[in-house]
Order: C-alpha cells, then sequence, then structure tokens
C-alpha cells in the first residue's frame, strides 16, 4: 500500500498537527505539501515542490487541498507477482547539491504508463515540529515516458536538493503511475552524503 499525505502550504498547522493518522507499518509512504496560490507567502512554501498540486489532483480525483490535509491510500500489486514489471532505483554520494540518481525499469506497463524520481527526506516523529514520522517529498522529476513495447527503461538524472533539505535525510524514490495516476509500482534507494 501507499500512503499519500497532502497538506497545503497555507496550513502550518496540519504539519504539527498531533491527531495526523501514522501511516501502517507496511506502507510506503510520501507527504507532499502543496503549493498555495499566495507562493513563497504560505507559511510552508519552501517544502512546497510544484509537482504537488497536479500529484494531488491525479492521486485524489478532485482539487488539491487549500487549507487542510488530507490523505489517500493506494493498494499496489504484490512484489514478485510472476511476469509482473519490477522497478528499482538508486542514487550516488551527493556532489555539490546534487545526487545522481537512476532509475531502472524491467517487464511492460501498461499503455501510457509513466515514472517518476524523487528525493525524499525521512524527517523522524519529534523532529522539525512533526508530530509523526514523515517522508516529505523535496524535488521531483517527470513525467518520464515508459514505452510499452520494450521491456527495458533505465534513466539516469542529476537531481538538486533544495537549500532546506537535510541532505543526509534524503532517499531516492521512484514510482510507476497508469495513465489515469494509479501508482502501480513503488521502490526505494539510499542517497549518500560524503
Amino acid at each position: 500500500m501507499l500512503v499519500e499525505r497532502f497538506i497545503s502550504a497555507e496550513c502550518d498547522t496540519c504539519w504539527t498537527n498531533a491527531a495526523t493518522p501514522p501511516a501502517p507499518a507496511d506502507a510506503w509512504l510520501l507527504d507532499w505539501i502543496v503549493p498555495s496560490d499566495r507562493g513563497d507567502e504560505a507559511p510552508l512554501s519552501a517544502a512546497a515542490p510544484a509537482e504537488a498540486k497536479e500529484r494531488a489532483r491525479r492521486a485524489t480525483g478532485s482539487a488539491p487541498p487549500t487549507q487542510e490535509a488530507l490523505m489517500h491510500r493506494t493498494a499496489l500489486a504484490p512484489a514478485g507477482k510472476a511476469g509482473a514489471a519490477r522497478l528499482s532505483v538508486a542514487a550516488g554520494p551527493a556532489w555539490n547539491g546534487y545526487f545522481g540518481v537512476q532509475l531502472d525499469s524491467r517487464g511492460r506497463w501498461p499503455r501510457g504508463s509513466t515514472a517518476w524520481l524523487a528525493l525524499v527526506e525521512t524527517i523522524p516523529l519529534g523532529t522539525d515540529g512533526t508530530p509523526v514520522a514523515r517522508q516529505l517529498v523535496r524535488t521531483v522529476a517527470g513525467p518520464i515516458a515508459l514505452d510499452p513495447r520494450s521491456p527495458t527503461h533505465r534513466e539516469t538524472r542529476a537531481m538538486r536538493w533544495p537549500e532546506t533539505a537535510k541532505p543526509e535525510r534524503l532517499r531516492a524514490m521512484a514510482w510507476v503511475e497508469s495513465a489515469g495516476g494509479m501508482v502501480l509500482a513503488f521502490a526505494h534507494g539510499r542517497c549518500g552524503v560524503r
């Protein structure tokens, strides 16, 4: 299961809300801060990637949150299912503000599927004002088209982390979405900071 929590950049109390439900222990987790129309004036704008607004639309099928938080759950296909396409992601050590991130896909995905890469900051419970552990999406690359006729795909990107992120807490994550925005597969890798 993938759990995505979307918080409006306007809602700083959503970040510190002690009633925030934690993700199940066996779930993948992504926390998104969704930009608001006030741009940099919103309290959480420094951690709001532009892609969060569109991801909220694709995930929930509705407008992204404007003053509140919402949680969305997606059931994923079991890993290792015979004949299933596979996804992996790896990241090299940090260099000059960037991580080299590589996505590898094997197998065929449904027509219209796209891959996405993200640098995600692991924020432990009780850190930076959050009452729950978070996997905060800091920067995103995608959509990356996946050719349904090809059994393999490799994508390599240099991804810059935001100045407000702590690079030692970053990890690379990748997922594949159907044409309708449903997450089909998810993978993570560790980033290395020297």
